[in-house]
C-alpha cells in the first residue's frame, strides 16, 4: 500500500522507504534520503554505496549488505525480498538504500510486490541516477536541441536482453546512450552498433565512480572501445555515455575539424 513520499511525512515503524543514494557522493543526497537514513532502524543496502553515505545513518540503525554487484557473488532476489519482509513485520523502519535512483534498474517492483503481500506500507525516495553524475562530469546534456531529444537508459548486465534493443535506432548519427553496468558488455555493444551502420568514430565517454573523489573519465570512440578500455584501469561503478565526447573534447575537435576545411 503505497504512500506518497514527502520530506517531512512521519517514518513509521513496520513500514519501508526504497531510497534512491545517489551516485555515490553524499552531497547529492536529497533531504528526504538524508531523513529518512537518520530514522531508520534497518538499512538494507547495495553492495556499492558508498561509506560516506552509509555514515549518515543513524548510530541505532542496523546496516545489511545485501551483496548484488555486476557479475560477481550476489544475494538472491528472493532473500533480498525476504529481509524487507522479516524487518519490516518484526516492527522496524526499514530502509531499501540502492545506488542512484531506486527506479532505474533496481529491481524496485520486484521488492514492492514483496511489500504488498506482506501487506507492508512502502514508500519511495527518488534520486540522482548515474547517468545524470555522470554527464555533469563531462559537462554535457543528455539531451540538446536539433542533436537529440531522446536519450535511452539501457542496462548492459544482461548481456542476452541486450540483443532486443532496436541496434539500428541507436547507430544512427546524433543518437545517445546511457548504458549501465555495461563495462564487459562493450565489445558485444561495440560489434553490434559497427554491423548495424553506426559510425565507427562516434564519441563514446566512459565515467567510472561518477561524482566521487576517485571519479574517472575515459573519453574514446565506437572504434577504439574495447582497446581503450584495455588499456584503462576503470575501477568501480562505470557508465558508458554513446553518442557523447567531453565537452572540452568536443569544442577542441570542432575547431581542428574547421581548421582543415
Amino acid at each position: 500500500m503505497m504512500q506518497t513520499p514527502q520530506p517531512s511525512q512521519s517514518f513509521a515503524p513496520g513500514s519501508v522507504r526504497f531510497v534512491g543514494a545517489g551516485p555515490g557522493n553524499p552531497d547529492l543526497l536529497t533531504i528526504a534520503a538524508l531523513r529518512a537514513l537518520q530514522t531508520a532502524e534497518v538499512v538494507l543496502h547495495d553492495r556499492l554505496i558508498s561509506p560516506d553515505i552509509l555514515a549518515l545513518a543513524g548510530p541505532a540503525a542496523r546496516l545489511i549488505e545485501t551483496g548484488k554487484t555486476g557479475f560477481g557473488p550476489a544475494m538472491k532476489q528472493q532473500e533480498i525480498n525476504a529481509l524487507i519482509v522479516e524487518h519490516a513485520l518484526s516492527g522496524a523502519r526499514v530502509v531499501r538504500l540502492k545506488s542512484g535512483d531506486a527506479t532505474v534498474f533496481g529491481r524496485l517492483d520486484e521488492e514492492i510486490d514483496a511489500c504488498d503481500a506482506a501487506h507492508i506500507d512502502w514508500s519511495i525516495v527518488p534520486g540522482i541516477t548515474a547517468a545524470s553524475a555522470a554527464v555533469a562530469a563531462i559537462g554535457q546534456s543528455l539531451t540538446r536541441r536539433g542533436r537529440n531529444s531522446a536519450v535511452r537508459l539501457i542496462t548492459g548486465h544482461d548481456v542476452e536482453g541486450y540483443a532486443d534493443h532496436d541496434w539500428a535506432v541507436l547507430a544512427r548519427p546524433g543518437e545517445v546512450a546511457a548504458i549501465y553496468m555495461g563495462l564487459r558488455a562493450a565489445r558485444f555493444l561495440q560489434g553490434r552498433l559497427i554491423m548495424h551502420g553506426a559510425d565507427r568514430s562516434t564519441p563514446v565517454t566512459l565515467v567510472a565512480n561518477a561524482s566521487r573523489p576517485d571519479q574517472q573519465v575515459l573519453p574514446t570512440t565506437l572504434d577504439r572501445l574495447t582497446d581503450d578500455l584495455a588499456q584503462a584501469e576503470l575501477s568501480g561503478p562505470v557508465l558508458t555515455l554513446f553518442g557523447l565526447a567531453p565537452r572540452a573534447a568536443e569544442a577542441a575537435l570542432a575547431e581542428l575539424t574547421k581548421e582543415r576545411a
